[in-house]
């Protein structure tokens, strides 16, 4: 989940607080979990079928959507803008070079399950890429043994994207721990929930994103073995487009064992590790780490809160989107 972090520095005055405060609230109001009882009542099984079929294609669609859900959430709110596709006359958020790691087939699942949803008279154009791609997310996640967990709904798909838009919104690998804090704060999430996001559970990462910690000399926080496996995976001459699981022990579960490798120094990030030699996350670290259930909940929190982040709802800020890569 390599360009997951690039990172903007956040001064919270208490104004700008309340305002944070106010505006989560009237998100709360307008999400609900039955948005479209009376327009398409059959949404989340369409989206669930399509996503299975999808997924037994290919595992790798599991990490592909959570990072894609997160790219898009973090840069101008859950929008589905990370969707659209650049044209001769602009560079869309997609092709930001933040957002060039993200894997074809995370976008491939959510056109596939648009496509599904819109395959059903009813439905069609009554579903936002947005939403689709919000339970994409909840199902791949189900489909490799995470939790399960309600979605809301009402988002509508925002009307830009741009590649100008991206830069200081997303963390690199090579973060500290305050500049990580301080923009998972900025868009309303806690520590303890940026414990549960960065939890990089499934997905790969590109050699290129971890080189530094094996070479010239291996980073002192990585296990000694661990650092042998990974410089024989990733040698120094090795073709960029390599890319390695984030975690090696479980790589097609969504579980715990993250939290478990950042004990014994097999995080692959260094952004990743300093959860664990930091000694203000690593207890929830160690919690995780021995309870799966745990995990399981705080992760529930953390990606419900994110879904919430910066959603259009009133049709001056947003519509649905007909083809999820092309603006209406």
């Amino acid at each position: 989940m390599d360009g997951m972090r690039s990172f903007f520095f956040f001064l919270a005055a208490p104004l700008l607080l309340l305002l944070l405060a106010a505006t989560t609230l009237c998100v709360d109001a307008q999400l609900r979990r039955d948005y479209y009882a009376g327009t398409c009542p059959d949404v989340e099984s369409i989206v669930r079928t399509a996503v299975t079929q999808k997924y037994r294609q290919t595992s790798i669609t599991v990490g592909a959507t959570v990072h894609l859900f997160f790219h898009d959430c973090f840069v101008q709110g859950c929008d589905a803008s990370v969707l659209v596709a650049s044209t001769a006359n602009n560079t869309a958020e997609k092709d930001a070079a933040a957002n060039l790691s993200l894997a074809g087939d995370g976008f491939d699942a959510v056109i596939k399950a648009k496509a599904a949803v819109d395959a059903v008279p009813r439905c069609r154009n009554k579903v936002s890429c947005a939403d689709v791609l919000a339970l994409v997310t909840r199902d791949a996640i189900a489909l490799a043994g995470g939790p399960a967990y309600a979605v809301e709904l009402g988002r509508l798909d925002g009307l830009s994207s741009t590649a100008a838009s991206v830069p200081g919104k997303l963390a690199p690998p090579s973060s500290t721990l305050d500049q990580l804090t301080a923009l998972f704060g900025s868009n309303g999430l806690d520590q303890t929930d940026m414990v549960a996001l960065s939890g990089h559970t499934v997905g790969l990462a590109h050699c290129s994103t971890f080189a530094s910690r094996l070479r010239p000399t291996p980073d002192p926080t990585l296990s000694p073995k661990f650092a042998a496996q990974l410089q024989t995976w990733c040698p120094a001459n090795v073709d960029p487009r390599t890319a390695v699981p984030m975690d090696t022990v479980t790589p097609r579960s969504f579980d715990n064992q993250y939290y478990k490798n950042l004990q014994v120094g097999m995080g692959l990030l260094s952004s990743d590790q300093l959860l664990y030699t930091d000694s203000r996350t690593r207890p929830t670290v160690d919690a995780w780490a021995s309870s799966s259930a745990a995990f399981d909940r705080a992760f529930v929190t953390a990606i419900t809160k994110l879904g919430r982040i910066g959603v259009k709802t009133d049709p001056s800020q947003g519509n649905i989107r007909r083809n999820c890569a092309v603006f209406n």
